[in-house]
């Protein structure tokens, strides 16, 4: 029984953690981004703005949830949930110390690949049942863009499976007692990162939303809280894709003095922070040129680290 209460304690405390970071990501986004772009960020909703995520929640909450009568209803209100969802369930294989994890099973790392195809269904979805020209360009965009590069992010897993010998994320973190894989597979990392950017359709890379071409894409006619479950969605992705980045290539809960728990919260925030800063820098190129890049960059590069990775593994064998 008391193994049961703690699976349950364990599961909820993932799920309203990971839930609180995204909304908590809504302030400290515009915050940072006011910051390193020298101009104010929110600080008119109470002291210093902090009263920013209660003021959109209730702006969400408030506007009417409208459904476009031209559009292919039952599909339109499941699309928005179906990101939040497959992100939440990617979640339960991250082993966040070495008690904390909700799903300790030996393909971990399959299973967060098949999350995040999944979750292409939401936005193709999405854009499709809106039954509107511009989101169904956006729809087309994402799928178009998330899968040519989860190709690139599962094959620059793959060396870090290869040095592991597992797809157990809790072996792989063990496995960087000596050295992180970040020193040991550095291209795998700059693959997976650009990858993982691409995956939450970030800016450099959001171009399924461009607004300046597509009004806002694939959610271009949602409103309210579907609309707000994907902004959800959005900010639970950057969390998963830092807090992968630290299990696979930073050492997961690994560090000294602190307790795992911390220093698995401090390199995931370090991340989330490095995704702000992107934003705050860097242009979007066009959408040809984004996928050029893919095809004619990334493939070759995470198939010669691939290469590279199973021939010295292979001759210290």
């Amino acid at each position: 029984m008391s193994q049961i209460v703690t699976q349950l304690a364990v599961v909820f405390g993932v799920l309203i953690t990971a839930i609180l970071i995204a909304a908590g990501l809504i302030f400290v986004e515009r915050r940072l981004l006011g910051l390193w772009q020298d101009r104010y960020g929110p600080n008119r909703t109470g002291p210093y703005g902090t009263l920013q995520v209660a003021a959109d929640m209730i702006k969400i909450f408030t506007k009417e949830d409208w459904i476009p009568p031209f559009a292919d209803k039952a599909v339109f209100v499941v699309a928005p949930a179906v990101i939040v969802v497959t992100v939440l369930m990617s979640f339960t294989v991250i082993p966040f110390s070495p008690f904390i994890q909700v799903a300790d099973i030996n393909i971990g790392l399959l299973f967060f690949l098949a999350m995040s195809s999944l979750g292409v269904y939401s936005l193709a979805l999405g854009g499709w049942a809106s039954n509107n020209k511009y989101s169904l360009l956006g729809g087309v965009r994402a799928t178009a863009q998330m899968l040519s590069y989860e190709v690139f992010m599962g094959l620059a897993l793959m060396s870090v499976v290869i040095l592991a010998g597992t797809f157990d994320l809790r072996k792989i973190v063990e496995a960087q007692q000596d050295m992180w894989f970040c020193v040991k597979q550095f291209p795998g990392l700059v693959i997976f990162v650009i990858a993982g950017f691409a995956e939450t359709h970030r800016i450099p890379f959001d171009l399924p939303e461009a607004e300046s071409e597509l009004v806002a894409g694939y959610h271009t006619e949602y409103a309210g809280m579907k609309f707000g479950l994907f902004f959800v969605g959005e900010y639970l992705g950057i969390t998963l894709i830092s807090a992968l980045i630290t299990t696979l290539f930073f050492g997961g809960w690994l560090g000294p003095l602190l307790p795992p728990p911390l220093w698995f919260f401090l390199k995931t925030l370090l991340f989330i922070c490095g995704f702000i800063l992107v934003r705050a820098t860097l242009p979007r190129p066009r959408y040809d040129q984004l996928m050029a890049f893919a095809w004619k960059v990334m493939l070759p590069l995470s198939l010669l680290t691939l290469l590279f990775t199973g021939a010295v593994v292979l001759a210290r064998a």
